[in-house]
């Protein structure tokens, strides 16, 4: 079995840092004990790569702050695959095809939009093309929970796979059509107020290869946003493995634990890092995954030309595909190595107002509460041989990158690697503040059921039950503040 404080970094080049600079980090990512004004650096969310705020819709579409010009030509090619729109085999735009057959989107801009977050549909005639289902059904042991301590073995859908495709090329029947239904909850507030939440009821209709397995496990997904994403890749997992409390040891009710995951990449177990249930160890994964499940798009990590068309989806697997020309994979180890970058240096925005005195009374509100205990605000990243824009610098994020349970009013119910059914990743809260101006609305968790970041409190529960209840029983005042901050970050 493997020991998770032991797990290897292979994606990263790392220089050792000095025996200084290891003694210098604990003083600068303790946690605030003072909120007369803002911490050194804190305004610098991304240190030397942060980009300044604009206000405008482009406000996560920037290249890291620190990014050299001949860096910034790859960024911008990246960029330019990111938005392309595929077409279906055989085409005569060669570099553009091999679409699906099964896919959820022709690009990664459709579902990232902006590079900010998805949405769920508005209603009945809207689409869901930045919101999916992911799907599994419970496994036998195999080779992973050999390998890895707690893995929770699942098995795709022997019809529909992992993930359901809601469009299709002509001559293909798509996979299904999401339905959600709401149900209106009231919460009583202290001061008078009430909000009301809302509860999502997922079906899925007009299924296009037969019914789902009896025992298929759903869980719905809204696309996240893309910033900071090459930061987080380059923190130390022995920083992340030291915040992991299993079982509650030191008695404040927070039990963060690692999910542990299997790269293709390197053939052996990573911490995962990315995904709702971090279910991904690095950026490239991530990336060449969401080209398979989400375009259909075959790489070199994931070679199938299908995507996710299964044994079972035998004219699927027999469609003409892109993948037999100079390119070897419908994107290349080039153009998926473009992609990776452009992800990587989405720049994260400064922060905004982080001197005014309700934003720092809403920080300090934010620590007093435990907010903090999951939401970790800082780290320093490794010092790295060959990216300087993620190298050896201080960044706020606003997570500890650990799994916690929840509770049940957000359980998906389907596990992921370590990760149960009740378990999510801490979510960085970093650039949460400019998510109507980047995406056009403000809906949040792993469903956007929540239409505000209040909304989004109030549905925390398990581990941060009690966070949630002392935000309930707050005065109204310092519950405003504690949003002033979050709409500063």
């Amino acid at each position: 079995m493997v020991f998770a404080g032991a797990l290897d970094e292979p994606h990263l080049n790392i220089l050792p840092r000095t025996q200084h600079e290891a003694a210098r980090i604990p003083a600068v990512t303790k946690l605030a004990d003072n909120f007369d004004q803002a911490q050194p650096f804190e305004a610098m969310s991304a240190g030397a790569a942060t980009v300044r705020s604009v206000s405008d819709a482009n406000a996560f579409s920037q290249p890291s702050g620190n990014i050299s010009f001949e860096n910034e030509l790859n960024f911008k090619v990246g960029n330019g695959l990111f938005r392309k729109l595929w077409v279906s085999s055989p085409s005569s735009t060669l570099a553009s095809d091999g679409l699906g057959p099964l896919y959820n989107a022709r690009s990664c801009q459709r579902c990232h939009i902006k590079d900010g977050r998805g949405h769920p549909p508005e209603g009945p005639g809207d689409n869901a093309i930045s919101m999916f289902l992911r799907v599994s059904v419970p496994g036998e042991e195999t080779f992973l929970s050999q390998q890895i301590e707690g893995y929770l073995e699942t098995v795709p859908d022997p019809v529909y796979g992992t993930q359901m495709q809601d469009f299709s090329l002509a001559g293909h029947p798509a996979e299904y059509r999401l339905g959600i239904d709401y149900k209106e909850i009231s919460v009583r507030l202290s001061g008078g107020e009430t909000v009301d939440l809302r509860k999502p009821s997922y079906s899925v209709t007009d299924l296009g290869y037969g019914p789902l397995h009896p025992d298929a496990m759903l869980s719905p997904r809204v696309a996240p946003q893309m910033i900071g994403l090459g930061l987080l890749e380059a923190v130390p997992a022995a920083d992340i493995l030291a915040l992991a409390d299993p079982d509650d040891a030191n008695g404040d009710g927070i039990s963060g634990r690692p999910n542990i995951v299997w790269s293709v990449e390197f053939g052996l177990p990573m911490l995962g890092r990315f995904g709702l249930k971090a279910g991904a160890p690095t950026v490239r994964h991530q990336s060449a995954g969401a080209f398979s499940g989400d375009l259909g798009i075959s790489s070199p990590l994931f070679p199938a030309a299908w995507g996710e068309c299964t044994a079972a989806q035998s004219e699927c697997r027999a469609a003409p595909h892109g993948d037999k020309d100079e390119r070897g994979f419908e994107i290349d180890e080039e153009g998926l190595g473009l992609v990776t970058f452009y992800s990587r240096n989405l720049g994260v925005p400064e922060r905004r107002d982080v001197d005014d005195r309700q934003v720092l009374r809403g920080k300090e509100v934010f620590y007093t509460t435990g907010c903090a205990s999951c939401h970790r605000p800082s780290f320093v990243t490794h010092r790295l041989e060959d990216q300087p824009e993620q190298s050896f610098q201080l960044i706020w994020p606003y997570t500890d990158m650990l799994l916690h349970d929840m509770g049940p009013g957000l359980a998906d119910n389907r596990p992921e690697a370590r990760a149960t059914g009740s378990e999510w990743r801490t979510p960085p809260l970093w650039g949460i503040g400019l998510t109507r101006q980047v995406s056009g609305h403000t809906y949040f968790l792993h469903d956007g059921r929540a239409r505000s970041l209040l909304e989004a409190i109030l549905w925390h529960g398990g581990e941060a039950q009690a966070q949630k209840e002392t935000v309930v029983d707050m005065d109204p005042y310092d519950r405003r503040a504690l949003i002033r901050f979050l709409e500063s970050l």
